[in-house]
């Protein structure tokens, strides 16, 4: 599957009655582990080839796939014949040809092409042994495992798109059960990038055993309004969440927050939400969209101010804008939407900053989240939320003590308008990012 096949594949479409065709093709070689007891529980290899057909005729949109590359004029000829059945959208369309920006750095790593199976086990068996090691307290490992993928993305289109980038990816994840008594409390890491030497397997199990391990003796608190400091996990928890509202699809379907808004303060002044999908290293970081169309990155809130929305081509056509290279496909199976490449959260200025310590001293009484339970109940078109909470109790700017069976409650508009700092510890889980955040003002029940 290569440049060839692909304008083959194109041209094809055309031959069979289309006014535009697409070919999206994906071949990925994946590794994921599991171990348990130090010892691999599940290995699970893989290599998925397949390409997918995007037709328009007559502003009916036909689509089909396969995994075969004999089967292409057939493939060809079912996504025409399956325009047929569409109802015409004057808005439907392909991208234009346009130069592509040079590829983010980091996007591909020897190391993690280059791995054996062996390496990649022992990579796994760290992530639990660490967590082992460092207290004896720690009795339990939930489930310890480790990915490593290989992909090569190939797009193609009658307007004279071609674009092909190799990538990888790794990450390492971990659930740990510390016991003490009759006591048991989980704490939870992970790690991700497209560089083997950024995921550090033996810190991801450490950290998610001490976050086990400073919950236990947790106890219960009264109900308060008062100050919540989120930890980066959890922080990027709400701003997934929260990144519905920022897709120009939800927007049109009036499913978004943030309709209408534009131009308006919709959260804090103190932060800015960036869309970058040129980051080095980040797992969200490529070349082009699902579309071919470069990536870039975009400011979608600065300041606390609404400046835009992400776009692929489809959605910008429908507002007469461009897109802004967030066309996003779960593969080659299915049709482009909208989502994030690498969305995180800033502050706006260096004084909104401010190290874990300061964040610490600013808090008269509160509660510093580690752990939610219940973020998928959360209502993402209206943004309210009700979630279990654990975490440690401030008061006087000091922690004091472990705290179980919180839970915290509101709106996710109000949460991030009333955040007053933002931590300098930005950390990426997937492809969202977020600091630790200082939020004043938070319902918070035992």
């Amino acid at each position: 599957m290569d440049r060839e096949f692909a304008e083959k594949l194109v041209g094809s479409a055309l031959d069979k009655g289309a006014d535009e065709a697409e070919v999206y093709l994906r071949t990925v070689r994946r590794l994921g582990i599991e171990v348990r007891d130090r010892k691999v529980d599940t290995l699970e290899s893989s290599i998925t080839r397949g390409y997918g057909v995007r037709v328009i005729r007559g502003g009916r949109v036909g689509f089909s796939y396969s995994t075969d590359p004999g089967e292409a004029d057939s493939v060809a000829e079912r996504a025409v014949e399956a325009s047929k059945y569409t109802e015409p959208d004057e808005f439907a369309g392909l991208p234009s040809s346009s130069s592509a920006p040079p590829a983010p750095e980091g996007l591909y790593d020897e190391a993690i092409a280059s791995l054996s199976e062996e390496e990649s086990i022992r990579h796994v068996l760290l992530i639990e042994s660490s967590a082992r090691e460092e207290d004896a307290r720690i009795t339990r490992i939930r489930k310890a495992s480790g990915s490593f993928s290989t992909g090569l993305t190939s797009i193609a289109n009658s307007h004279g798109i071609f674009c092909e980038y190799a990538s990888t990816g790794c990450s390492a994840s971990l659930s740990a059960v510390a016991e003490d008594r009759n006591e048991s409390q989980i704490g939870w890491d992970y790690s991700g990038s497209r560089l083997l030497r950024e995921v550090s397997f033996a810190q991801t199990g450490r950290n998610a055993a001490q976050r086990a391990l400073r919950l236990l003796g947790a106890r219960t608190i009264s109900p308060l309004k008062g100050f919540v400091l989120l930890d980066n996990s959890i922080a990027s928890e709400f701003l997934g969440m929260f990144s519905a509202a920022l897709s120009s699809e939800s927007v049109q379907k009036k499913k978004s927050m943030l309709a209408g808004k534009k131009g308006e303060q919709v959260v804090s002044p103190r932060i800015n939400l960036v869309d970058n999908g040129l980051l080095a290293g980040k797992l969200g970081s490529k070349p082009v969209d699902d579309e071919g169309v470069p990536v870039t990155s975009t400011m979608l809130i600065e300041k606390g101010v609404l400046r835009g929305f992400l776009y692929n081509t489809y959605t910008a056509r429908k507002e007469g804008c461009l897109s802004t290279g967030n066309a996003l496909r779960g593969g080659f199976t299915g049709l482009p939407s909208v989502g994030p490449t690498n969305l995180y959260l800033e502050p706006a200025a260096e004084e909104h900053k401010a190290g874990f310590t300061d964040l610490l001293a600013r808090i008269d009484r509160g509660l510093y989240v580690l752990e939610t339970m219940g973020m998928h109940t959360a209502n993402p078109i209206s943004g309210e939320f009700s979630v279990g909470a654990s975490g440690l109790w401030i008061e006087g700017g000091e922690i004091r003590s472990p705290v179980k069976e919180a839970v915290i409650s509101g709106n996710i508009l109000s949460l991030f308008k009333n955040i007053a700092m933002v931590g300098d510890d930005l950390r990426f889980y997937g492809n969202i990012g977020a600091a630790s955040l200082l939020i004043e003002g938070i319902d918070i029940s035992g």
